[in-house]
């Protein structure tokens, strides 16, 4: 399938809970740099102050909750990937973290002054259900927010992959079917799904973003090494496709050299809302 697919919620679940296990230290490897610039602009947009009661939702990583013990909040962190969580153990031992699922948190109502997510939404098979259950646990008058990618057009990475994909492989490469990757690229639909969930007053900001990359072979190394749907997407193309594919993309990040690096634009999208 695509990455614009009609969604399967179960069989999307498992495929991404069983690749998170997999690749949660390689998305450290190859992420960490890049996600946390989104980082301290989603900690600002819900009010993440000394003394808070902040719940990092699919925390991946840890390092939103890594942040916002530095900021002196009382943190708790959950994610679905015991990989992932213990990852995150290991970056922040301070904060608790938990296994368990965005779409039915383990938490009473009200028990938080301040909810996010960093990337987390794109990876649920049910992510208006895991809005809901973030409005539930925050109390009222906290802040809730999430950070996605902009359009493969402007999260330039992205683009470079799917252009080489459809140019030389199959986009339609069979995966289990999930919600539209890049459904939140849009800022109105992000305020319509906070809206629905129940928010109010929903912001939506731009994050510009630059990913950093030694050389024209990481990108793709970083994709398979390090993400789940996308990595999944180029494992799926055929042996007589794949070098072409590969070779397309280094192509890709080579215009984006400056002195010897390679400055890949990878924009975010910062979407915040207050609860009644």
């Amino acid at each position: 399938m695509t990455l614009t697919s009609p969604s399967d919620p179960g069989g999307f679940r498992a495929f991404e809970h069983a690749g998170w296990r997999k690749v949660a230290s390689g998305y450290h490897d190859h992420f960490e740099s890049l996600t946390s610039q989104a980082v301290a602009p989603l900690l600002d947009a819900v009010g993440v102050r000394p003394g808070a009661r902040f719940l990092d939702v699919a925390t991946g990583p840890g390092y939103v909750a890594a942040a916002a013990c530095r900021r002196a909040a009382h943190v708790v962190g959950i994610d679905f990937s015991d990989s992932m969580v213990a990852e995150a153990k290991r970056q922040c031992p301070e904060a608790g973290f938990l296994v368990g699922d965005a779409e039915d948190l383990p938490f009473p109502d009200g028990g938080f002054d301040a909810v996010g997510t960093n990337f987390g939404l794109l990876h649920l098979a049910q992510p208006e259900k895991a809005l809901r259950e973030m409005y539930r646990v925050l109390r009222p008058g906290g802040r809730a927010g999430f950070a996605v990618w902009r359009k493969p057009e402007e999260a330039v990475g992205f683009g470079i992959i799917l252009r080489s994909i459809e140019t030389y492989g199959d986009l339609n490469a069979a995966l289990p079917a999930g919600p539209p990757f890049f459904r939140f690229s849009d800022p109105e639909e992000c305020r319509r799904v906070l809206r629905s969930a129940g928010f109010r007053d929903p912001e939506v900001l731009p994050i510009p973003q630059v990913w950093r990359l030694p050389s024209p072979d990481a990108l793709a190394e970083a994709m398979l090494a390090g993400t789940v749907r996308t990595g999944g997407l180029l494992r799926a193309q055929s042996r007589v496709a794949l070098p072409a594919i590969l070779a397309a993309i280094r192509d890709g990040v080579r215009a984006y050299e400056n002195n010897g690096v390679f400055e890949i634009p990878m924009p975010a999208i910062l979407a915040s809302a207050a609860k009644a």
